[in-house]
């Protein structure tokens, strides 16, 4: 038998113990160093995960000859952009699909060369993530932009110029986008409505290590005065909290005990008190968090996903397989991706009972729900999980069939896992170490 590297067998009904680390946030580490592009000098990246996400951004930088090598520590980057070009449009053609994040080279490209080509996007299939809108910021900016049959050919035959924007929703990538735009654009920019996750303001927290002046309102109102020069920046990415609540997920699910190196409270506040009232126990330390089943019964709750400071909606997929096993019904009201809910038709098939709905079930009505999408869910437990042959939708979605396969009685048999490698670093290998029976076909791994 050959070994198929994006197959995983999961033999299910094993507790997960043991610990773990995350290390730099996903949402954060690609775009730091997006950042370093608009730097004079080199920048110096510390606590990078090995992702494909990082790797798709390595690449796109290579590309337009910002030299990257490790740093001297593991987990560093020192990224160099003194000496930057254009790119082959083929060969950024090539990461096209990988990701999402090209579109995010547009404003350091154009400030840096005068022009850019971004092609075709890819990224998780969990609704409409429209980039028409980051194109719209930048013409207001004054950048002049080509369709074509490859992607969309930018130009900036002038300096950009500030410029005042209000988001209709307080979009995480609009809002990156505005700020590696703003920061080198000559006079004010005043962003409203913004998103101020924690990831965006480390992000802050990197261009203005380089030079830029931003300020952050309380009303999500951030103003950036445009610079003539950035130079370069030292900087520790913040952990990734959206990793280590999955690894919390895993533990309430297979009722283990998970300690999670480098997991910190004030980024997961909200997720830790939710956590909480379902019935999970945690323990915090100046190292990380250890995350446990009591015992018991697990609570239902009702459940409302939300830009920060709410309930992020990437939480909110693991969770859900631990409310399979709570006693009575949960109530699940996903307000940021239309489409994010569409995963739990594989956990029915495992045995769980989750009925979908179109009306908003949460405190108060969204955007969804008078446009016909299936946003909110009634999960009915507890239910004992079967294994099922799995093909994994999306990133947290991915994780959260791992989850449930771990969770169920059974094998399963999970298909497209080279998908969770965008998010999770060497998550196989932690698999193993909190002792999970998982190998690929024909080669075991624990």
């Amino acid at each position: 038998m050959t070994v198929n590297d994006d197959v995983l067998l999961v033999h299910g009904g094993t507790p997960l113990e043991g610990e773990i680390r995350v290390r730099g946030a996903k949402n954060l580490v690609p775009k730091a160093m997006v950042a370093a592009l608009l730097g004079s000098a080199p920048s110096r990246l510390r606590n990078v995960p090995d992702i494909r996400d990082v790797r798709v951004v390595r690449g796109l930088l290579q590309l337009h000859g910002v030299t990257v090598r490790p740093g001297d520590e593991p987990g560093e980057l020192v990224m160099d952009p003194t000496r930057v070009e254009s790119a082959n449009v083929a060969d950024i053609d090539a990461h096209a699909g990988s990701s999402r994040i090209p579109i995010l080279f547009c404003g350091p490209l154009l400030h840096r060369l005068g022009h850019a080509f971004i092609p075709g996007l890819g990224g998780c299939d969990i609704g409409g993530r429209p980039i028409d809108f980051h194109f719209d910021v930048l013409r207001q900016f004054g950048a002049r932009i080509e369709k074509r049959d490859d992607g969309q050919y930018l130009e900036a035959p002038q300096r950009l110029r500030g410029t005042k924007i209000r988001l209709p929703y307080p979009s995480v990538g609009a809002t990156e986008q505005v700020l590696l735009t703003a920061v080198l654009a000559e006079g004010v920019t005043e962003l409203s409505n913004a998103a101020v996750e924690p990831e965006i303001e480390d992000l802050i927290c990197v261009l203005q290590k380089m030079g830029a002046i931003i300020a952050m309102d309380t009303d999500r109102t951030i103003r950036i005065t445009g610079v003539d020069k950035l130079g370069g920046y030292t900087h520790h990415a913040l952990s990734d909290r959206l990793e280590a609540a999955s690894w919390a997920s895993a533990a309430l699910a297979t009722e283990g005990n998970i300690y999670v190196r480098g997991a910190q409270q004030r980024s997961m506040m909200t997720f830790l008190n939710t956590y909480r009232k379902v019935g999970g126990a945690f323990e915090i330390d100046d190292e990380g968090i250890r995350f446990w089943h009591p015992g018991g019964q697990l609570k239902s709750i009702a459940l409302e996903t939300d830009v920060h400071p709410g309930f992020q909606t990437d939480w909110q997929q693991p969770l859900v397989v631990a409310l399979t096993q709570a006693t009575g019904l949960s109530i699940v009201h996903e307000t940021v991706y239309e489409s994010r809910l569409g995963f739990t038709s594989a956990l029915n098939q495992m045995g769980a009972h989750i009925q979908l709905y179109r009306e908003c079930l949460g405190g108060s009505d969204c955007r969804f729900g008078q446009r016909n999408f299936l946003h909110s869910a009634v999960v009915s437990g507890p239910t004992r999980l079967q294994g099922a042959d799995l093909v994994i939708p999306d990133l947290r979605g991915g994780f959260s069939y791992l989850i449930a396969a771990l969770a169920a009685q059974g094998t399963s048999r999970v298909h497209g896992i080279g998908l969770i490698n965008r998010g999770y670093e060497n998550f196989m290998e932690k698999l193993m170490e909190l002792g999970a029976k998982v190998e690929l076909p024909g080669k075991a791994l624990g």
